[in-house]
Parts: structure tokens; C-alpha cells; sequence
């Protein structure tokens, strides 16, 4: 391949964006010509990178044939409508919309866990990359299924107001003020109080009873790990955090693991770091937002199971949730392996 590449953000104003426009600079990614893009809400507006301003073009005026590798961070609609385009036109794209990640012929990645299906992108020149709270889950569960094979996942999510966007994150601020100030509060993202709340209602509820935030983690970690015999139970939940999600992720594996071998196995594990010691876990605040582990913790035995195992997950939903994910993919795809700082 090319030693520098024409790169597309298409979603460039959002946090997700701006969030992959950071870590292609900081990893010295192979940039040679940069376009940024979005709707035309945002059109106009400038960004930083490597020093120099750029402007945010409307994405339906872009001629993709100008790009090689093209990042979606958009809703479903704009991916939907734009990155067939940019695909049929040669670029690779990466598309952190959940539009793309049930389509048998679009391979769903996370490097650290199923690397080897990335070539599979050439069916249609897109490749997916799953939600902020299945990256993480998998990162941390890929050494314990390789080794001991998983049965059944319980997984309770602690998700942070940036996976809902920018306004979100402006309401949580103004909700802390108002109420701190006793002033009445109209929320506007979530359909209940934010701050100091939580609330277990991510996305719209399926017939089921579940909703799509939930059944995401369902459909996706059985595709990364190609195993549909895996049973998956969640609750997604929303709570006052800026930036991090974690989750609490309780496993039965199909052959007895003990804590000792576990912690052994996450010790050597790509991309994630384990947190031990007298205070055995990791938090979004203190340990998550800003950096790109996935750190793991309060790794224990379940009481309740003889095969079971509780772990509790954390991650920046900003970066290896979302742009770092994708990033890492397109630095396969060129051949480079870079670590993880």
C-alpha cells in the first residue's frame, strides 16, 4: 500500500469526530491530504490538526473519489446514504453506525479479538465497528473464552452521557447547575433527570422488552466471537458520568476458571490493563477518560456458580469505544501495529 493516505471524517463536528481527529495525530497515523466533513449544520466550522485549520465541507457536496480511507462517526442515515457511496468508489470504510453491523457480508471488528475476518472488508469495502460497550467487553473476555470457552454472559452497563453526544454532556452540566441552584430542569436528550439520576433506558425499547442498546450487545459479541451458542443477558443503563462506561460482567464459562488463572491470562491480554491492589478496580474518572486501555478489575469467582466469574470493564467510550477501534483497524489494513500508550 501507499505510505501516506487521502483520509475522510465524515461526522467531524461531533465528539466521536473530534475524538478521531485527536488520535490520528497522536498515533502519527499516515495522513496525506485530510477532509473533513459533516452536514451542513456544520459546514464551515474549523478543526485543528497537525497544526493547521481545516474547514468541515457538507458531506453531500464531497467527491469521495478524492479519498482512500473514509471514518463514518454519523447516525445510521448518514452512513446509510453515504458510505455505499464512498465504498463504491474505492475507499475502505469504517463505519462506527450500528447501520452496517448485522450485514452477513460486512465483517464487525475489534483487532484485539477477531482481527483475522478484516480482510473480509473487500465483499463490500466497509467494515464495522460495534458499539462503546461491546468493544471493551470483548477486549476483556477474548483471553477467557479462548481459553475455557463461554456458555453464558450477564453484563449490567454504567454508560456515560457522552455516548449520547454533545448536548447530552451540555445537559448533564446545566441539570448539576440548575438543581445545585434550585432551578426547575426541562430535559431534552433523555426523557427523565440526568444528574444525579440513572437511568436503565439507552435507545428505544424492543418488543422484547429489551432495548436496542441492550440487544446490540447481543447481536454483536456473538458475531465478533462467531458463536451464536454464547447466551447473553443485559441492561444497558445511562448514569451522570461525562466520559467513560463500564460495566459489570458476570460469565459462565464451559470449563471451571479460577481467579488466579484468569488474572494470569488478562495480565498478558492486548490492550487491556489489570487493576489490582488494595483498591482491586478501575473507575471512568480516575482511570478510563482520556487514555486507551480497557482496564479490567475485581476479577472473582462467582459465589453462586461453580463456573462462574465476575469482572468489572471500563474504557473512554470516546476512543477505544469508538475512534481508537477504528483507527486500529485501518492501522491493520496498512500494516502497522502500534501499541497502545
Amino acid at each position: 500500500m501507499a505510505t501516506s493516505y487521502n483520509i475522510a471524517i465524515v461526522g467531524a463536528s461531533g465528539v466521536v469526530g473530534s475524538t478521531m481527529l485527536s488520535i490520528l495525530e497522536e498515533r502519527k497515523f499516515p495522513v496525506n491530504k485530510l477532509f473533513l466533513l459533516a452536514s451542513h449544520r456544520s459546514s464551515g466550522e474549523k478543526r485543528l490538526f497537525q497544526g493547521k485549520s481545516h474547514v468541515i465541507s457538507d458531506v453531500a457536496n464531497f467527491d469521495f473519489s478524492q479519498t482512500e480511507f473514509c471514518f463514518f462517526c454519523t447516525s445510521n442515515e448518514i452512513s446509510a446514504q453515504y458510505a455505499p457511496k464512498a465504498a463504491a468508489l474505492g475507499n475502505i470504510v469504517l463505519d462506527k453506525s450500528s447501520h452496517f453491523r448485522y450485514d452477513n457480508n460486512v465483517p464487525l471488528i475489534v483487532p484485539e479479538v477477531n482481527q483475522d475476518a478484516i480482510n473480509n472488508y473487500t465483499n463490500k469495502n466497509l467494515i464495522a465497528s460495534p458499539n462503546c460497550n461491546t468493544i471493551p467487553i470483548v477486549v476483556a473476555l477474548k483471553p477467557i473464552y479462548d481459553a475455557v470457552g463461554l456458555e453464558r454472559i450477564n453484563i449490567a452497563t454504567y454508560q456515560s452521557v457522552s455516548g449520547s453526544g454533545k448536548e447530552a454532556m451540555t445537559e448533564l452540566r446545566e441539570q448539576t447547575h440548575q438543581i445545585l441552584n434550585g432551578l426547575d430542569i426541562a430535559p431534552k436528550v433523555y426523557p427523565q433527570q440526568i444528574a444525579f439520576n440513572v437511568l436503565p433506558h439507552i435507545d428505544q425499547f424492543e418488543e422484547n422488552g429489551y432495548t436496542r442498546e441492550e440487544m446490540k450487545m447481543v447481536w454483536e459479541m456473538q458475531k465478533i466471537f462467531a458463536d451464536n451458542s454464547i447466551a447473553i443477558n443485559p441492561t444497558a443503563v445511562r448514569v451522570p458520568v461525562f466520559c467513560g462506561h463500564s460495566a459489570a460482567v458476570h460469565i459462565e464459562t464451559k470449563t471451571k476458571i479460577t481467579t488466579k488463572q484468569a488474572i494470569e491470562l488478562l495480565s498478558k491480554a492486548p490492550g487491556v490493563k489489570l487493576i489490582t491492589g488494595e483498591l482491586p478496580y478501575p473507575t471512568p474518572v480516575q482511570d478510563a477518560a482520556g487514555r486507551d486501555w480497557v482496564y479490567v478489575g475485581r476479577v472473582r469467582e462467582d459465589l453462586s456458580h461453580p463456573k462462574g466469574l465476575n469482572l468489572w470493564v471500563v474504557a473512554d467510550n470516546l476512543r477505544k469505544g469508538a475512534a481508537l477501534n477504528a483507527i486500529q483497524i485501518a492501522e491493520r489494513l496498512i500494516g502497522l501495529s502500534l501499541a497502545i500508550a
